[in-house]
Protein backbone atom coordinates (compact mmCIF):
# COMPACT_ATOMS: atom_id res chain seq x y z
CA UNK A 1 0.00 0.00 0.00
CA UNK A 2 1.44 3.67 -1.05
CA UNK A 3 0.92 6.26 1.61
CA UNK A 4 0.79 8.98 -1.14
CA UNK A 5 -1.54 10.55 -3.24
CA UNK A 6 -2.18 8.99 -6.66
CA UNK A 7 -0.65 10.66 -9.58
CA UNK A 8 -2.64 12.78 -11.84
CA UNK A 9 -4.48 10.55 -14.43
CA UNK A 10 -2.28 10.22 -18.05
CA UNK A 11 -4.22 11.10 -21.43
CA UNK A 12 -7.23 8.19 -21.29
CA UNK A 13 -7.23 7.16 -17.65
CA UNK A 14 -9.67 7.97 -14.80
CA UNK A 15 -9.37 8.67 -11.35
CA UNK A 16 -11.95 8.36 -8.81
CA UNK A 17 -11.50 9.41 -5.10
CA UNK A 18 -13.38 7.12 -2.21
CA UNK A 19 -13.56 8.94 1.41
CA UNK A 20 -14.20 6.07 3.77
CA UNK A 21 -17.12 7.44 6.45
CA UNK A 22 -15.59 7.35 9.90
CA UNK A 23 -17.79 4.96 11.67
CA UNK A 24 -16.17 2.35 8.84
CA UNK A 25 -11.60 1.97 10.93
CA UNK A 26 -9.53 1.46 7.88
CA UNK A 27 -8.47 -1.88 9.06
CA UNK A 28 -12.18 -2.58 7.94
CA UNK A 29 -11.74 -1.75 4.59
CA UNK A 30 -8.27 -2.68 3.14
CA UNK A 31 -7.97 -5.86 5.90
CA UNK A 32 -5.66 -6.93 8.15
CA UNK A 33 -2.44 -6.37 6.79
CA UNK A 34 -4.02 -4.67 4.12
CA UNK A 35 -4.76 -8.13 3.04
CA UNK A 36 -8.16 -6.78 1.34
CA UNK A 37 -6.65 -4.30 -0.57
CA UNK A 38 -4.63 -6.55 -1.80
CA UNK A 39 -7.03 -8.82 -3.55
CA UNK A 40 -8.47 -5.47 -4.96
CA UNK A 41 -4.92 -4.42 -6.22
CA UNK A 42 -4.24 -8.57 -7.89
CA UNK A 43 -7.93 -8.38 -9.40
CA UNK A 44 -6.57 -4.87 -10.86
CA UNK A 45 -3.21 -4.71 -11.99
CA UNK A 46 -3.41 -2.25 -14.37
CA UNK A 47 -4.65 0.47 -12.14
CA UNK A 48 -2.77 2.86 -9.20
CA UNK A 49 -4.06 2.22 -5.86
CA UNK A 50 -3.39 4.85 -3.11
CA UNK A 51 -4.51 4.97 0.03
CA UNK A 52 -3.65 8.72 2.75
CA UNK A 53 -5.94 8.35 5.91
CA UNK A 54 -9.57 7.72 5.31
CA UNK A 55 -9.17 8.76 1.52
CA UNK A 56 -8.48 5.92 -1.47
CA UNK A 57 -7.39 6.89 -4.99
CA UNK A 58 -7.47 5.02 -7.88
CA UNK A 59 -5.72 5.95 -11.36
CA UNK A 60 -5.71 3.63 -14.50
CA UNK A 61 -8.40 2.40 -17.45
CA UNK A 62 -11.74 4.36 -16.96
CA UNK A 63 -13.44 0.62 -16.69
CA UNK A 64 -11.15 -0.76 -14.08
CA UNK A 65 -11.26 3.13 -12.35
CA UNK A 66 -15.41 2.42 -12.35
CA UNK A 67 -15.49 -1.28 -11.20
CA UNK A 68 -12.71 -0.23 -8.57
CA UNK A 69 -14.91 2.56 -7.16
CA UNK A 70 -18.49 0.03 -7.59
CA UNK A 71 -16.12 -2.58 -5.28
CA UNK A 72 -15.57 -0.47 -2.07
CA UNK A 73 -19.14 1.17 -2.89
CA UNK A 74 -20.03 -2.50 -2.35
CA UNK A 75 -17.73 -2.96 0.62
CA UNK A 76 -19.04 0.03 2.52
CA UNK A 77 -23.09 -1.21 1.87
CA UNK A 78 -22.16 -4.52 3.46
CA UNK A 79 -19.68 -3.50 6.39
CA UNK A 80 -22.87 -0.86 7.02
CA UNK A 81 -24.88 -3.74 8.18
CA UNK A 82 -22.19 -4.73 10.76
CA UNK A 83 -21.39 -7.85 8.62
CA UNK A 84 -17.11 -8.09 7.81
CA UNK A 85 -15.70 -8.32 4.57
CA UNK A 86 -13.39 -11.04 4.53
CA UNK A 87 -10.88 -11.89 1.22
CA UNK A 88 -13.43 -14.55 -0.25
CA UNK A 89 -16.21 -11.84 0.07
CA UNK A 90 -14.07 -9.00 -2.12
CA UNK A 91 -13.17 -11.97 -4.52
CA UNK A 92 -16.66 -12.43 -4.91
CA UNK A 93 -17.85 -9.12 -5.20
CA UNK A 94 -15.04 -8.41 -7.51
CA UNK A 95 -16.32 -11.36 -9.93
CA UNK A 96 -20.06 -10.74 -9.60
CA UNK A 97 -19.39 -6.65 -10.55
CA UNK A 98 -16.88 -7.79 -14.11
CA UNK A 99 -19.94 -10.56 -14.85
CA UNK A 100 -22.35 -7.64 -14.46
CA UNK A 101 -19.84 -5.41 -16.85
CA UNK A 102 -19.25 -7.94 -19.39
CA UNK A 103 -22.53 -8.68 -19.45
CA UNK A 104 -22.25 -12.52 -18.46
CA UNK A 105 -24.72 -11.88 -15.80
CA UNK A 106 -28.34 -11.39 -16.22
CA UNK A 107 -29.76 -9.82 -13.29
CA UNK A 108 -29.43 -6.94 -11.53
CA UNK A 109 -28.71 -8.08 -7.67
CA UNK A 110 -25.38 -6.26 -6.51
CA UNK A 111 -22.33 -7.98 -4.33
CA UNK A 112 -24.02 -5.88 -0.97
CA UNK A 113 -27.81 -7.39 -1.58
CA UNK A 114 -26.35 -11.19 -1.83
CA UNK A 115 -23.75 -10.99 0.79
CA UNK A 116 -26.36 -9.46 2.75
CA UNK A 117 -29.14 -11.90 2.80
CA UNK A 118 -29.43 -13.64 5.98
CA UNK A 119 -31.74 -16.87 6.00
CA UNK A 120 -30.38 -18.31 9.52
CA UNK A 121 -28.64 -17.65 12.49
CA UNK A 122 -27.66 -19.86 15.28
CA UNK A 123 -25.43 -19.92 17.93
CA UNK A 124 -23.42 -16.89 16.87
CA UNK A 125 -23.30 -17.33 12.75
CA UNK A 126 -25.34 -16.79 10.27
CA UNK A 127 -25.75 -18.66 7.58
CA UNK A 128 -26.08 -16.52 3.84
CA UNK A 129 -25.68 -16.78 0.19
CA UNK A 130 -22.34 -16.15 -0.78
CA UNK A 131 -23.10 -15.88 -4.57
CA UNK A 132 -25.26 -15.20 -7.40
CA UNK A 133 -26.53 -18.48 -8.13
CA UNK A 134 -26.87 -19.17 -4.64
CA UNK A 135 -29.17 -16.03 -3.74
CA UNK A 136 -31.31 -17.15 -6.49
CA UNK A 137 -31.36 -20.42 -5.30
CA UNK A 138 -32.33 -18.99 -1.91
CA UNK A 139 -35.34 -17.03 -3.36
CA UNK A 140 -36.11 -19.87 -5.60
CA UNK A 141 -37.56 -21.76 -2.77
CA UNK A 142 -39.10 -18.99 -1.05
CA UNK A 143 -41.31 -18.41 -4.55
CA UNK A 144 -41.46 -22.13 -5.44
CA UNK A 145 -43.11 -25.64 -4.30
CA UNK A 146 -40.72 -27.47 -5.82
CA UNK A 147 -37.19 -26.72 -6.47
CA UNK A 148 -34.45 -28.77 -7.89
CA UNK A 149 -30.30 -27.67 -6.61
CA UNK A 150 -28.31 -29.17 -9.22
CA UNK A 151 -24.77 -28.68 -9.46
CA UNK A 152 -21.05 -29.74 -8.26
CA UNK A 153 -19.48 -30.55 -4.79
CA UNK A 154 -19.16 -27.78 -2.83
CA UNK A 155 -21.69 -25.14 -3.95
CA UNK A 156 -24.17 -25.47 -0.96
CA UNK A 157 -27.18 -26.94 -2.32
CA UNK A 158 -27.98 -29.33 0.29
CA UNK A 159 -26.95 -26.77 3.40
CA UNK A 160 -28.84 -23.80 1.94
CA UNK A 161 -31.66 -25.84 1.46
CA UNK A 162 -31.70 -27.27 5.03
CA UNK A 163 -30.90 -23.74 6.22
CA UNK A 164 -34.20 -23.04 4.74
CA UNK A 165 -35.75 -25.74 6.25
CA UNK A 166 -34.83 -24.89 9.75
CA UNK A 167 -35.74 -21.49 8.96
CA UNK A 168 -39.45 -22.40 7.79
CA UNK A 169 -39.64 -24.95 11.30
CA UNK A 170 -38.78 -22.29 13.69
CA UNK A 171 -41.43 -19.77 11.71
CA UNK A 172 -44.03 -22.32 12.12
CA UNK A 173 -44.40 -22.57 8.14
CA UNK A 174 -43.70 -25.88 8.34
CA UNK A 175 -44.41 -28.30 11.24
CA UNK A 176 -41.57 -31.11 10.58
CA UNK A 177 -38.24 -31.35 8.04
CA UNK A 178 -37.93 -34.55 6.31
CA UNK A 179 -34.31 -35.62 5.50
CA UNK A 180 -34.10 -38.15 2.72
CA UNK A 181 -31.44 -39.91 0.61
CA UNK A 182 -31.09 -42.82 -1.42
CA UNK A 183 -28.90 -45.46 0.19
CA UNK A 184 -26.95 -45.73 -2.89
CA UNK A 185 -23.44 -47.46 -2.30
CA UNK A 186 -20.64 -45.66 -3.78
CA UNK A 187 -18.15 -48.26 -4.41
CA UNK A 188 -19.32 -50.89 -1.47
CA UNK A 189 -22.00 -52.68 -0.79
CA UNK A 190 -24.71 -52.93 1.95
CA UNK A 191 -24.91 -56.21 2.61
CA UNK A 192 -21.86 -56.70 3.03
CA UNK A 193 -21.25 -54.11 5.79
CA UNK A 194 -21.64 -55.31 9.08
CA UNK A 195 -24.31 -53.96 11.71
CA UNK A 196 -28.06 -53.50 11.78
CA UNK A 197 -30.07 -52.18 8.98
CA UNK A 198 -29.78 -48.94 10.57
CA UNK A 199 -26.42 -49.02 11.27
CA UNK A 200 -26.13 -50.14 7.56
CA UNK A 201 -28.16 -46.98 6.53
CA UNK A 202 -26.48 -44.56 8.88
CA UNK A 203 -23.45 -43.32 7.43
CA UNK A 204 -25.06 -42.37 3.78
CA UNK A 205 -27.42 -40.07 6.45
CA UNK A 206 -24.48 -38.89 8.30
CA UNK A 207 -23.68 -35.55 6.20
CA UNK A 208 -27.37 -34.85 6.81
CA UNK A 209 -26.94 -34.89 10.70
CA UNK A 210 -23.41 -33.17 10.71
CA UNK A 211 -25.72 -29.77 8.61
CA UNK A 212 -28.26 -30.13 11.21
CA UNK A 213 -26.25 -29.96 13.69
CA UNK A 214 -24.45 -26.47 12.22
CA UNK A 215 -28.45 -25.10 12.44
CA UNK A 216 -30.23 -26.76 15.67
CA UNK A 217 -28.96 -26.52 19.27
CA UNK A 218 -27.34 -30.44 19.19
CA UNK A 219 -29.21 -31.15 22.73
CA UNK A 220 -32.27 -30.23 21.24
CA UNK A 221 -31.53 -32.91 17.86
CA UNK A 222 -32.39 -36.24 19.68
CA UNK A 223 -35.88 -34.76 21.16
CA UNK A 224 -37.04 -33.35 17.92
CA UNK A 225 -36.52 -36.36 16.36
CA UNK A 226 -38.16 -38.75 18.78
CA UNK A 227 -40.93 -36.40 18.17
CA UNK A 228 -41.35 -36.52 14.66
CA UNK A 229 -40.95 -33.19 14.05
CA UNK A 230 -37.30 -33.89 12.61
CA UNK A 231 -37.03 -37.28 10.32
CA UNK A 232 -34.00 -38.63 8.86
CA UNK A 233 -34.65 -41.37 6.58
CA UNK A 234 -33.27 -43.59 3.33
CA UNK A 235 -35.86 -42.66 0.53
CA UNK A 236 -37.42 -46.00 0.34
CA UNK A 237 -39.17 -45.20 3.55
CA UNK A 238 -40.80 -42.57 1.83
CA UNK A 239 -43.18 -44.90 -0.07
CA UNK A 240 -46.92 -44.99 0.02
CA UNK A 241 -47.12 -41.87 2.39
CA UNK A 242 -48.14 -38.12 1.89
CA UNK A 243 -46.54 -35.55 3.11
CA UNK A 244 -48.14 -32.40 4.62
CA UNK A 245 -47.29 -29.58 6.13
CA UNK A 246 -43.19 -30.20 5.83
CA UNK A 247 -40.26 -29.27 4.32
CA UNK A 248 -38.66 -32.43 2.15
CA UNK A 249 -35.56 -32.43 1.38
CA UNK A 250 -34.02 -35.01 -0.94
CA UNK A 251 -30.37 -35.42 -0.98
CA UNK A 252 -28.25 -37.17 -3.78
CA UNK A 253 -30.73 -37.07 -6.22
CA UNK A 254 -28.52 -37.91 -9.06
CA UNK A 255 -28.41 -41.87 -7.37
CA UNK A 256 -32.62 -41.97 -7.88
CA UNK A 257 -34.32 -44.02 -10.36
CA UNK A 258 -36.52 -42.60 -12.64
CA UNK A 259 -39.23 -44.43 -10.66
CA UNK A 260 -37.76 -43.47 -7.40
CA UNK A 261 -37.71 -39.89 -8.31
CA UNK A 262 -41.65 -39.80 -9.54
CA UNK A 263 -42.37 -42.01 -6.13
CA UNK A 264 -40.72 -38.88 -4.13
CA UNK A 265 -42.52 -36.23 -6.10
CA UNK A 266 -45.82 -37.50 -5.69
CA UNK A 267 -45.56 -37.71 -2.20
CA UNK A 268 -46.02 -34.08 -2.29
CA UNK A 269 -49.05 -32.93 0.12
CA UNK A 270 -50.58 -29.61 1.14
CA UNK A 271 -48.70 -27.00 2.53
CA UNK A 272 -45.54 -28.55 2.37
CA UNK A 273 -42.28 -27.92 0.23
CA UNK A 274 -39.58 -29.85 -1.61
CA UNK A 275 -36.16 -29.45 -2.62
CA UNK A 276 -34.34 -31.87 -4.42
CA UNK A 277 -30.79 -31.44 -4.86
CA UNK A 278 -27.75 -33.93 -6.59
CA UNK A 279 -25.24 -33.49 -8.71
CA UNK A 280 -25.68 -34.84 -12.35
CA UNK A 281 -21.72 -35.34 -12.97
CA UNK A 282 -21.30 -38.03 -9.95
CA UNK A 283 -23.88 -40.59 -10.18
CA UNK A 284 -23.70 -43.92 -8.96
CA UNK A 285 -25.80 -45.67 -10.13
CA UNK A 286 -24.92 -49.43 -11.85
CA UNK A 287 -23.63 -49.00 -15.32
CA UNK A 288 -26.35 -48.47 -17.75
CA UNK A 289 -29.25 -47.24 -15.30
CA UNK A 290 -30.91 -43.91 -15.73
CA UNK A 291 -30.15 -41.03 -13.21
CA UNK A 292 -34.07 -39.87 -12.33
CA UNK A 293 -32.51 -36.42 -11.91
CA UNK A 294 -31.15 -36.24 -14.71
CA UNK A 295 -34.45 -37.62 -16.91
CA UNK A 296 -36.69 -35.11 -14.62
CA UNK A 297 -34.93 -32.28 -16.37
CA UNK A 298 -36.89 -33.25 -19.15
CA UNK A 299 -39.98 -33.91 -17.60
CA UNK A 300 -40.82 -30.73 -15.76
CA UNK A 301 -38.86 -28.31 -17.41
CA UNK A 302 -41.89 -25.89 -17.73
CA UNK A 303 -44.16 -26.63 -15.53
CA UNK A 304 -45.60 -24.60 -13.17
CA UNK A 305 -44.39 -24.02 -9.71
CA UNK A 306 -41.53 -26.07 -10.31
CA UNK A 307 -38.05 -24.45 -10.56
CA UNK A 308 -34.82 -25.91 -11.66
CA UNK A 309 -31.92 -23.92 -10.07
CA UNK A 310 -28.34 -24.42 -11.63
CA UNK A 311 -25.03 -24.52 -9.90
CA UNK A 312 -21.44 -24.21 -11.09
CA UNK A 313 -17.74 -24.20 -10.07
CA UNK A 314 -18.13 -20.59 -9.58
CA UNK A 315 -20.58 -21.36 -6.76
CA UNK A 316 -18.22 -23.71 -5.07
CA UNK A 317 -17.86 -22.23 -1.55
CA UNK A 318 -15.54 -24.84 -0.29
CA UNK A 319 -11.76 -24.32 0.02
CA UNK A 320 -11.34 -22.48 -3.08
CA UNK A 321 -9.05 -24.95 -5.07
CA UNK A 322 -12.41 -27.45 -4.69
CA UNK A 323 -13.26 -24.99 -7.62
CA UNK A 324 -10.37 -25.49 -9.14
CA UNK A 325 -10.45 -29.43 -8.77
CA UNK A 326 -13.86 -29.27 -10.45
CA UNK A 327 -12.94 -27.22 -13.48
CA UNK A 328 -9.73 -29.09 -13.71
CA UNK A 329 -11.77 -32.61 -13.84
CA UNK A 330 -14.23 -30.88 -16.68
CA UNK A 331 -11.83 -30.11 -18.86
CA UNK A 332 -9.96 -33.58 -18.53
CA UNK A 333 -13.30 -35.62 -19.13
CA UNK A 334 -14.36 -33.11 -21.81
CA UNK A 335 -10.51 -33.79 -23.70
CA UNK A 336 -10.44 -37.37 -23.10
CA UNK A 337 -14.49 -38.18 -23.41
CA UNK A 338 -13.94 -39.90 -20.03
CA UNK A 339 -16.36 -39.26 -16.97
CA UNK A 340 -14.80 -37.80 -13.42
CA UNK A 341 -11.66 -38.63 -15.07
CA UNK A 342 -12.37 -42.43 -15.83
CA UNK A 343 -13.56 -44.20 -18.96
CA UNK A 344 -17.40 -43.83 -19.14
CA UNK A 345 -19.60 -46.61 -18.69
CA UNK A 346 -20.77 -48.56 -21.50
CA UNK A 347 -24.79 -47.10 -21.98
CA UNK A 348 -23.90 -44.31 -19.24
CA UNK A 349 -23.67 -41.42 -22.01
CA UNK A 350 -24.94 -37.74 -22.09
CA UNK A 351 -28.78 -38.55 -20.74
CA UNK A 352 -31.26 -36.74 -21.33
CA UNK A 353 -30.97 -33.52 -19.16
CA UNK A 354 -27.41 -33.80 -19.07
CA UNK A 355 -27.42 -30.53 -21.13
CA UNK A 356 -28.85 -28.84 -18.40
CA UNK A 357 -25.39 -28.97 -15.81
CA UNK A 358 -24.34 -25.47 -15.08
CA UNK A 359 -25.25 -22.23 -14.39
Amino acid sequence: MTQTPAHTPAQGQARAQITVPAQHPMVTVLGSGDSLLRVIEKAFPEADIHVRGNEISAVGDPADVALIQRVFDEMMLVLRTGQPMTEDAVERSIAMLKASENGESDGHETPAQVLTQNILSSRGRTIRPKTLNQKRYVDAIDKHTVVFGIGPAGTGKTYLAMAKAVQALQSKQVNRIILTRPAVEAGERLGFLPGTLYEKIDPYLRPLYDALHDMIDPDSIPRLMAAGTIEVAPLAYMRGRTLNDAFIILDEAQNTSPEQMKMFLTRLGFDSKIVITGDVTQVDLPDGQTSGLRQVQEILEGVEDVHFSRLSSHDVVRHKLVGRIVDAYERYDSKHGTENGAPRPAGRGKTAGHKHQGK
